[in-house]
């Protein structure tokens, strides 16, 4: 799916997604990140399925200065357990679960309203 955005200059946005990537300005990228106003970032969690995620990928998150994260969990919504995901309530970071599709599209919205967010990507490998 292409998105279709009047982009700031320099701004990072999601221009694009699949079931295996995403295009952020134009650029394909086929691995797990975190997208937020500091640039893109390359996942601990890269080349793991959901199933492998754990308390420390969302610690590496929860130090990061945000307000909410967006969690693309691919093409179909997962949702991580609370015990999971705790470092985030303790730095007071919102967490929004979602598809790789709503994820793009929510992300963009919040950056351009100059929210202080980031888009987690989980590119899963292929089976």
């Amino acid at each position: 799916m292409k998105l279709h955005l009047n982009t700031d200059a320099g701004q990072l946005l999601f221009t694009g997604y699949g079931d295996d990537h995403v295009l952020i300005n134009g650029r394909r990228h086929e691995f797990s990140l975190l997208l937020s106003a500091r640039g893109i970032e390359p996942a601990p969690w890269a080349g793991l399925g959901f199933e492998a995620l754990t308390a420390s990928h969302f610690e590496w998150v929860a130090l990061r200065d945000l307000d909410i994260l967006l969690l693309g969990t691919g093409t179909r919504l997962r949702f991580p357990h609370p015990s999971l995901t705790r470092s985030l309530i303790d730095a007071r970071i919102g967490l929004e679960v979602m598809d790789i599709g709503a994820l793009c599209r929510t992300y963009n919205i919040l950056i351009a309203e100059g929210r202080s967010v980031g888009a987690a990507v989980l590119i899963e490998p292929l089976a």
